[in-house]
């Protein structure tokens, strides 16, 4: 059984989102994405997996730091359906509920619900931390907006489930290893995921991106972020359709190096099946 690593507590989006994708692996709660990066380094953890970006939020922004330094090699990606649900204490009807606790955005995204109730928020750390002080305090007017895992986890039931105000809400995690683990060429669908900085000369940007479109390949991220707190030193990170072996990618990536001064490949990875109505 091998150990994945991810940010959170037990029954975190996290935990569920390594329970979906390794369902027969040990969970490795880390506090922060830093400790979580670090635990597959130091060989605490097996795997990592990481989100990096959200249907509703857009990119998780301290993730794209991390990667590149990590010394990890991102071998795949899984999406995983953020549900919301209203837990509380065994035997508690919505009737008894007065007040509600979790992270303050999980709050925001069951706007319309918490209104409809007339439920009082309480800001809280975390989802899962809110599922387990719910637990803790044994106060039936308390519950909680967390995942049904943290509900499973911490003893609580589900008055109501997929409470969220909006259903498309999804992350999409990578999964991090400290080996490279490629996924071969001409077979299936893959994805290949990169960080570049181009030199400094004027549109240097147009003329690296160039290739890609000439040679029909299909880029479906590009950010960029700043590099050391530096406002001219700009790096950016990509992910593309096609594997680096392709004829297209491959004439791609080589055009890319003459206007670039550093191209880093994070993964070369098979392509998730897209987002759908998984989630716990």
């Amino acid at each position: 059984m091998r150990k994945i690593a991810f940010q959170g507590e037990l029954g975190a989006f996290g935990h569920s989102a390594v329970a979906e994708r390794f369902p027969e692996d040990e969970p490795f709660p880390c506090v922060t994405f830093e400790e979580t990066i670090t635990a597959v380094q130091t060989g605490a953890a097996d795997l990592a997996m990481v989100p990096v970006e959200n249907s509703l939020y857009g990119r998780i922004t301290d993730i794209h730091h991390l990667l590149p330094e990590s010394g990890l090699f991102i071998i795949g990606e899984h999406y995983h359906r953020v549900r919301m649900n209203l837990l509380a204490l065994p035997g508690t009807s919505l009737e008894d509920v007065k007040s509600v606790m979790s992270l303050n955005v999980a709050l925001g995204q069951c706007r319309r619900f918490i209104n409809k109730h007339r439920l009082t928020t309480i800001n809280a750390v975390d989802t899962a931390g809110s599922a387990r002080i719910v637990a803790e305090k044994g106060d039936k007017s308390v519950a909680a907006i967390a995942s049904r895992l943290a509900g499973e986890t911490y003893g609580l039931e589900v008055l109501a489930p997929d409470i969220e105000d909006e259903s498309h809400n999804t992350t999409r995690f990578l999964v991090m290893s400290p080996k490279k683990d490629e996924a071969p060429a001409n077979n299936g669908p893959v994805k290949t995921t990169f960080v570049f900085r181009v030199r400094n000369v004027p549109a240097a940007l147009y003329k690296a991106m160039g290739g890609f479109a000439t040679n029909g390949v299909n880029m479906t991220k590009l950010e960029s972020y700043m590099v050391d707190g530096s406002f001219n030193a700009t790096q950016f990170y990509a992910d593309i359709e096609g594997h680096p072996e392709d004829r297209g990618v491959h004439l791609a990536l080589e055009e890319l190096g003459f206007f670039t001064d550093f191209v880093k490949i994070l993964g070369v990875y098979p392509e998730a099946p897209a987002p759908g109505n998984n989630g716990r």
